[in-house]
């Protein structure tokens, strides 16, 4: 393996993943579900949300918002304006990793 291959895996391996939320279980006459946030270095960040009002929390699917210095943040390539619904674990990983390289 090459140098620029050795460092890209283990940039990759730092990356954050589905499984580093540390969800919080919500509880309101309005909205029962679970709902994460996680900061990265460059910046920005995410909301993670699964509820009965969420884009897809009905099918126990996932909604994303981009935040930025902890703000909701819609003008950037991986929002595409607005919040994602309807995500797998897998789905919220690959947008996660996109938001890092931000």
């Amino acid at each position: 393996m090459n140098h620029y291959l050795i460092s890209a895996f283990v940039k990759k391996l730092k990356m954050k993943t589905f499984n580093d939320l540390q969800f919080e279980t919500m509880t309101s006459p309005l909205m029962s579900g679970k709902k994460a946030r996680i900061h990265f270095e460059n910046g920005f960040g995410a909301s993670v949300v699964s509820h009965d009002m969420s884009y897809g929390g009905k099918d126990g699917l996932y909604e994303l918002a981009v935040l930025f210095d902890d703000e909701l943040h819609y003008d950037n390539p991986v929002a595409h304006g607005d919040v994602r619904g309807y995500l797998s674990e897998e789905e919220v990983t690959e947008l996660l990793m996109e938001i890092q390289k931000l």
